[in-house]
């Protein structure tokens, strides 16, 4: 096995004359490409492994004259499927029971997902859910997809690793785990550059192609840095009720951050741990509280202020600077203009109210 081959170049090494070639009509063929036979009936690809190898890779590479090479690993014996070009256009309708991972490596491709097509360009990334229905185009030039089965354990337990930003987790855990009967897929495009993704992609497939003692703990650990990078340095196309379950859930994951470091956070810190611009935040909580981003925070400093002031014995300085306002006389004001009376006659309120 080769190894320091950039991704396109391990495609090319995987899917050319180096192993076994089966024949056209060799059953193996239909596992990996399943032409179409009815225009109705739908397929269940089952995951095609035992449970201890929850990664696989299927990679398909077309030709100048739409030959496709089609290739699978781990395989004890490494084999080349080739289906000539012409005949059937497509493939099956299918689901799978897995989730699958594409990435375009060179080229165009294109699927029809939930009956409407979509076109795939050169680096961008696809993620189909278990319910998902699609069909795969046949007719590629000059092509190369790459392909990741990766079984539904072991999905959740990327999903729910720390250093998976929490960017798409929500989303994913929400609408492709959790809504089991809802038919998802996310289609992403960089933001940056390609190159540390197929890097990390290509570090994946030699693991699976060369399926050493072992690999099934480096395969896991390169699949969580690919959900990091894609996480960071992608962005995901969604419609629009998908975007409405998204902006809830992150609305949810940031309003939770802030009210956890309410005293000292700072919008450049919300980008930096959320990974999204910093005017998205403002459009987000004003379009869920009517409030913007700073008298959001204000808020909830002051809440908290009063909590303390009603709940405990400490100093009104000690509180003010507690909830993050180092300047007692701005304090003050924003205390007075929210409650009308100063935080010594809030507590003392307070107090009257308790004894009554």
């Amino acid at each position: 096995m080769r190894r320091n081959l950039t991704l396109s170049e391990l495609c090319d090494y995987l899917t050319s004359g180096h192993y076994e070639l089966l024949p056209e009509n060799h059953p193996m063929g239909m596992r990996l490409v399943c032409p179409e036979y009815s225009r109705s009936a739908q397929e269940v690809t089952s995951y095609p492994f035992l449970s201890r190898d929850r990664i696989f890779a299927i990679c398909w590479r077309f030709d100048e004259a739409q030959n496709l090479y089609a290739t699978m690993y781990p395989s004890l014996n490494p084999f080349i499927y080739h289906r000539p070009s012409g005949g059937c256009m497509q493939t099956q309708l299918h689901t799978h029971d897995y989730m699958e991972l594409g990435y375009v490596v060179r080229g165009e491709f294109h699927q029809k997902i939930l009956g409407k097509d979509t076109i795939f360009t050169e680096g961008d990334l696809f993620l189909i859910d278990r319910n998902c229905i699609h069909q795969d185009s046949l007719t590629a030039l000059s092509t190369v997809i790459l392909f990741l089965g990766i079984a539904g354990d072991m999905f959740t337990e990327i999903m729910n690793n720390s250093r998976t930003t929490q960017k798409i987790v929500s989303f994913l855990q929400s609408a492709l785990l959790k809504q089991k009967d809802l038919q998802q897929y996310l289609h992403f495009r960089p933001n940056t550059g390609r190159s540390k993704l197929e890097n990390c992609l290509a570090d994946l497939l030699t693991e699976l192609a060369e399926n050493t003692p072992g690999t099934q703990f480096i395969r896991k650990g390169l699949l969580i840095r690919c959900f990091h990078i894609i996480s960071t340095e992608y962005d995901f196309t969604l419609s629009k009720e998908q975007r409405k379950t998204m902006n809830w859930l992150i609305f949810e994951e940031i309003s939770q951050y802030i009210r956890q470091h309410y005293s000292t956070v700072t919008i450049r810190e919300l980008s930096d741990v959320f990974h999204f611009h910093e005017d998205y935040f403002n459009r987000l909580i004003k379009n869920r509280t009517g409030m913007t981003y700073s008298s959001y925070v204000q808020n909830l400093r002051l809440e908290m202020a009063e909590q303390l002031l009603r709940n405990s014995d400490k100093s009104i300085e000690e509180i003010a600077d507690i909830v993050g306002y180092q300047n007692r006389g701005f304090f003050y004001k924003l205390f007075e203009k929210k409650n009308h009376m100063t935080p010594a006659e809030f507590r003392k309120d307070g107090i009257s109210h308790n004894i009554n």
